[in-house]
């Protein structure tokens, strides 16, 4: 792709690069996302979670916001044959109040989240109404070197009885190196605990990003192996996440 842009464009290209896989930038943008899990652990299943993902900022007053939605289709084997369930999974929405941090590269934003049980089948979703926080840090000061993080934990407080309880924590620590040209290297895995059953998974990852503006829109192609080096209960033993993010530029 880079050899069909115009030195114009790569110029461009670099100028959003650093901004590019930032959670709070201060623009609309859409994502499509899949995680094609190759091996589940206790089980030597398969699995496959796409994410749809809307990013908008907004204000209330003087206060600056973000939200974020997210839906997955889950394609999950159910017990007790082990037999392949594909639907929707629960919505998960979060607002997220910028602070004004003093530097225009660096974002920090803290706000509740909420996740609704909207699964179409029982298998592929918690059956939970679920609130929590997040949390996010993006630091962008470096062209060449960008890290941050995405914490979150929720609390299930109503919808089945007969469902275990949610009160999951996740953290999700990011770092991306800028190869030029619109290429960089990434690493986004995220890491969970649950609280009621003291389950969690570990991975690790490393992979390849590639940046194209096209008018007022950057589209970001993602590839990124990720496995995992601590696990405790069904989680994956490996995955890969393949993605497409774009941001519209005002």
């Amino acid at each position: 792709m880079a050899g069909l842009l115009t030195a114009t464009s790569v110029l461009a290209v670099d100028d959003h690069a650093a901004q590019a896989n930032n959670p709070l930038a201060n623009m609309r943008a859409f994502s499509l996302q899949n995680y094609y899990i190759g091996d589940i652990n206790d089980s030597d299943e398969t699995a496959n979670q796409f994410w749809l993902r809307y990013a908008t900022p907004f204000s209330l007053g003087d206060s600056r916001w973000l939200l974020r939605t997210s839906l997955p289709i889950n394609s999950y084997p159910t017990a007790p044959g082990q037999h392949t369930e594909t639907g929707l999974g629960d919505l998960n929405s979060f607002a997220s109040y910028l602070f004004d941090t003093g530097s225009s590269s660096v974002s920090f934003g803290v706000g509740p989240q909420i996740t609704a049980p909207t699964a179409s089948e029982d298998e592929l979703g918690s059956e939970k109404w679920s609130a929590g926080l997040v949390n996010v840090l993006f630091n962008a000061e470096s062209p060449k070197f960008q890290y941050g993080y995405l914490a979150g934990w929720q609390h299930s407080f109503a919808g089945d009885d007969d469902r275990e309880n949610v009160n999951v924590a996740t953290f999700q620590p990011f770092a991306y190196y800028q190869l030029g040209n619109g290429n960089y290297l990434r690493g986004a895995p995220i890491w969970s605990y649950n609280f009621e059953n003291d389950n969690y998974s570990v991975p690790v990852a490393l992979g390849f990003g590639h940046i194209v503006r096209q008018g007022k829109t950057v589209y970001n192609f993602t590839f990124e192996p990720q496995v995992s080096v601590a696990e405790e209960g069904p989680a994956p033993d490996w995955q890969v996440v393949m993605g497409l993010s774009m941001q519209f530029l005002q």
